[in-house]
């Protein structure tokens, strides 16, 4: 599909917001039971946490490791929820897909000696800062593509001597 010049000068910057990953490890053992992801306290930013595997460490004992994480609802209630059980000899490994959470979320060890990984990405959404209009030129631009008319639509010309066809009577 092409553009001409006139339709391409309609396109105006978009103001989606721009995002950037890192990635993200911890270790949780008896040691070191919980770790805390927080973002940056910058303005206009979110951060958030993918988690993507669960996975027992070298010197695993056989036991179950239990993972919770602790993070904030849709109503900001502090909620716990357990996201793995894993075990050195039926499932030493889980992979949780892309499970995305807002900073600031808290991994614990709940039950188990561990070590356990716990890997992901780190999600960093800024604000589109390319756009050069102001509000009022964005609502003037929006008014103008609203104001284009559309050519009419003709109805189809009947030719004479045309056959329609009907639906088939049952024998």
């Amino acid at each position: 599909m092409s553009f001409t010049e006139e339709e391409s000068s309609v396109l105006r910057p978009t103001t989606e917001p721009k995002l950037e990953s890192f990635l993200f490890t911890c270790e949780l053992s008896s040691k070191v039971p919980f770790y805390t992801f927080q973002g940056d306290e910058e303005d206009d930013l979110e951060h958030f946490l993918e988690l993507r595997t669960i996975c027992l460490g070298v010197g695993a004992k056989e036991e179950s490791n239990v993972v919770e994480v602790m993070a904030i609802n849709h109503v900001g209630k502090k909620i716990s929820v357990p996201i793995a059980n894993v075990h050195i000899k039926c499932l030493p490994m889980v992979s949780l897909g892309g499970f995305e959470l807002k900073a600031p979320v808290t991994l614990r060890l709940k039950a188990g000696t561990g070590p356990v990984s716990v890997s992901g990405l780190h999600l960093i959404v800024k604000p589109n800062e390319d756009s050069d209009l102001s509000e009022e030129e964005e609502e003037e631009d929006e008014e103008d593509v609203e104001e284009e008319e559309l050519p009419a639509v003709k109805p189809a010309k009947k030719k004479k001597n045309q056959v329609f066809f009907s639906k088939p009577e049952p024998v």
